[in-house]
């Protein structure tokens, strides 16, 4: 146990636990990047992982926050640092957007130039003081920082956090989390099979006694994004065909009939000042974001394609007005969705219910969730196996759709039917959006966490490579 601060002594500079340190636990994703002080329930800063690039001749801006990507700017493009696989693919983006993330909200940000934010005459003396500035004012020489990881994370990839930490941000100590670990720390559970269904892939990672094994880690791109393509094809097939039209471009809409034409002005753009395409692709992405929260679920019981007790096919069942929903498009167009609800996610269990075309091949049958589950553990010690299936912990944003967890025990009951399979998923959205950060802040704010720390001092003995020997 920690020793007792007394309120008349100042807490040891190089000690880095409990509550004498305000440490920071930043959780970046493909989706969004979330950063908070330990201790603390949620994340105080929620900053998105896209970013709006503004070119010129001169220069290329970036752009970061909520606010900036969803403004229809002149030739905006949108840029996301992560590769498709989870993983950082533009360092220096993926910096710049951690800093935006921790300054916004978290800490203060660098102090502008005197001499040029135009308030201040320039003199002499004023540029003898200013001299150095830059080395003095560094985000986070006041906090420690626990950052997490992918659990399929690369060597560099685990380097160079610590580098941009110690170097750029200036923190007196680093600690570098994986995400699965983390996620069974905050549903309670030292050991623990974390199914993380996030924006861009899909990852199982068996975690026993706190301790990640890498042999059993499973990855599949079947994931939010992947949900997102099978409803554009089924817009697209349907028939007549339902655009994707975002807000930005309606400037009015009229009441229609469901299923009628819709009755809406657009926006248009001067020629040459329009958004890029990508731009467009991230604001029809909140739509399919907004239908899936609303109207898509998972079928069950049984398989989309399967039969039903009665005999008839349960496609059949699944038409049927009773489970129907509604949804209105941007432009005011609306309809009942009945089947195509459930036909946009059935192939995470089943391949043969996939929507493909040329650019989007159906998956192979390894990548649903049932089959990737069984790889995981077909990669740890047979002994554990039973423990891990009573101990299944689902989380991520896209785990939230309706009907996933049901169905995903229905499907491990069947390819498991000796073990008991127990799944536990938090009921609070936030709990299970935020599920790695909130291990990951319970994590740092305990006392017995501070001799972990890799301190400053470490880090210039050995270099970045202290995270490989330190951070198992």
């Amino acid at each position: 146990m920690a020793a007792t601060q007394s309120n008349t002594v100042a807490p040891n500079a190089t000690e880095y636990g409990g509550d004498e340190i305000s440490a920071l636990v930043l959780d970046p994703g493909y989706s969004v990047v979330r950063g908070g002080f330990a201790g603390e329930d949620v994340p105080k800063s929620v900053v998105p992982s896209y970013y709006g690039i503004l070119a010129s001749d001169a220069h290329r801006k970036h752009l970061y926050g909520e606010n900036a990507i969803h403004n229809p700017l002149p030739n905006i493009e949108i840029g996301n640092p992560f590769l498709d696989n989870g993983l950082v693919g533009d360092w220096d983006t993926a910096t710049n957007l951690w800093e935006y993330a921790i300054t916004s909200r978290l800490t203060n940000t660098k102090p502008s130039d005197p001499m040029t934010n135009g308030l201040n005459e320039k003199t002499d003396e004023m540029k003898d003081e200013m001299e150095g500035i830059e080395t003095q004012e560094r985000p986070l020489e006041e906090n420690p920082l626990l950052i997490t990881e992918s659990p399929l994370n690369t060597g560099k990839g685990r380097e160079k956090p610590i580098e941009i930490a110690m170097e750029n941000w200036g923190t007196p100590a680093f600690w570098l989390a994986r995400s699965g670990v983390l996620s069974a720390f905050s549903a309670g559970k030292p050991s623990a099979l974390v199914i993380d269904i996030g924006a861009s892939s899909t990852t199982v990672t068996p975690v026993h006694d706190g301790m990640m094994l890498r042999k059993g880690v499973a990855r599949s791109p079947l994931a939010g994004n992947y949900i997102s393509d099978q409803l554009r094809l089924l817009f697209s097939t349907s028939q007549p065909p339902l655009p994707l039209t975002p807000h930005y471009l309606i400037n009015s809409k009229t009441p229609v009939d469901a299923g009628s034409p819709a009755q809406a002005s657009y926006r248009t753009f001067p020629p040459g000042t329009e958004p890029a395409f990508s731009f467009r692709a991230l604001q029809e992405e909140r739509i399919l974001t907004e239908f899936k929260e609303s109207v898509v679920a998972v079928w069950s019981p049984g398989r989309l394609g399967g039969h039903h007790a009665q005999g008839g096919t349960n496609l059949d069942l699944a038409r049927t007005q009773q489970n129907a929903r509604p949804f209105e498009m941007p432009d005011g167009y609306n309809q009942l969705f009945s089947v195509e609800r459930y036909r946009a996610v059935e192939s995470l269990f089943d391949v043969k219910m996939a929507l493909s075309d040329a650019a989007h091949p159906a998956p192979p049958p390894a990548h649903t969730l049932p089959n990737l589950v069984q790889q995981s553990l077909s990669g740890v010690d047979v002994d554990i196996r039973p423990h891990l299936l009573a101990n299944i912990v689902v989380v991520g944003g896209s785990s939230l759709i309706y009907g996933l967890n049901e169905r995903l025990k229905q499907e491990l009951e069947a390819l498991y039917p000796g073990p008991r399979v127990r799944i536990f998923s938090p009921g609070s959205v936030v709990e299970r959006k935020f599920s790695g950060w909130i291990g990951g802040s319970i994590l740092a704010s305990l006392g017995t966490f501070h001799q972990m720390w890799i301190s400053k001092k470490e880090y210039d003995e050995h270099g970045p490579g202290i995270v490989e020997k330190r951070c198992k």
